[in-house]
């Protein structure tokens, strides 16, 4: 691990620096995979010594134009490398291709083309996010791509079943009508961005699994895109053993939402646990996105907001710490 250290003593510098809701930070930290903490006016920034190294040029790169009171999205993504627009981060680079004329999908908000830029460049990208930001939409065409372009040869979709129990014994049918109401969220996801036609033959012949957790155990995946979703509904111990599931020429997606673990009391969720637990390492990536990237209907984002105002304000009023 490596250790930098950088002097913000004015406050008004710091809050330029930090954005938003210290978005601007977010943003730094999650690009580069490191941990960057503020206190007594010293700015520490931890983890693997290449990482570090870049992080620090940005963020010094940066500290002129916050000194001057003006920094925007485009000056920090400029520093990070990431091609912008006016406002918004949505470029021709970001467009995911379905090779499909009438079919075309492309991030809406900063945020999500920092996702798909993050997928991208990465082996392993862990994204935390509100219902309705696209976490799991995206990745998927992002993996439909890859196929289409023979980066590629399986797709394999993973989900939680019955939760976290995985209890699927009880339920009447067969495997595929046991699993169905829990993987149907990836089967409509597909079905936006292939034929229905095209998605049975790809089925059946085993070029997309959409599969319960279970059932990853003892497999090693080679050039493969893995996405896991509601990953907040794993165990550390369930977390682990997909993440290894990974083999050569392989990329893993892992998604979820913190806010909705339906995990027992007292069991750490997975993703909360591989959020901390692989800070650092060269090749993994990770994004929060947040209200503002939500794109369905209008209400899904007020809806949101007072969800979430109400369970900061329960977890202040029991002393319990939010993640950062």
């Amino acid at each position: 691990m490596s250790e930098a250290n950088l002097n913000l003593s004015d406050p008004n510098v710091v809050l330029t620096l930090f954005g938003p809701q210290d978005q601007f930070l977010r943003m730094i930290r999650n690009h580069y995979g490191v941990a960057i903490t503020h206190r007594d006016g010293k700015l520490k920034i931890v983890g693997e010594e290449e990482p570090v190294r870049l992080a620090t040029s940005a963020i010094e790169s940066l500290q002129n134009r916050a000194r001057q009171g003006k920094l925007s999205l485009e000056d920090v993504q400029g520093a990070l490398g990431i091609a912008t627009t006016s406002g918004v981060a949505i470029s021709s680079e970001s467009e995911v291709n379905l090779a499909h004329q009438h079919r075309k999908i492309k991030p809406r908000t900063e945020g999500q083309a920092f996702y798909v830029s993050q997928i991208r460049q990465n082996d392993l990208t862990l994204c935390r996010g509100p219902a309705g930001c696209g976490k799991t939409y995206l990745a998927v065409a992002l993996a439909v791509e890859a196929l289409k372009s023979r980066a590629i040869r399986k797709i394999v979709l993973v989900r939680p079943a019955v939760e976290a129990g995985e209890s699927l014994g009880f339920l009447p049918g067969d495997l595929q009508a046991k699993l169905n109401p829990y993987l149907r969220p990836l089967l409509d996801g597909l079905n936006e961005m292939l034929d229905y036609d095209q998605v049975k033959y790809l089925m059946e012949h085993d070029v997309i699994e959409v599969i319960p957790l279970a059932y990853m155990r003892g497999r090693t995946l080679n050039d493969a895109f893995i996405i896991l979703d509601e990953a907040q509904n794993t165990t550390s111990a369930q977390m682990k053993m997909f993440l290894t599931r990974m083999g050569e020429g392989s990329k893993i997606v892992v998604s979820g939402d913190i806010t909705q673990v339906d995990l027992p009391v007292g069991v750490t969720s997975g993703l909360r646990d591989a959020w901390h637990r692989l800070k650092g390492i060269r090749g993994v990536s990770f994004v929060t996105l947040s209200e503002s990237d939500i794109v369905r209907h209008r209400l899904v984002r007020e809806i949101v907001s007072r969800y979430d105002s109400r369970r900061v304000a329960k977890s202040q009023t029991e002393g319990l710490e939010e993640d950062e």
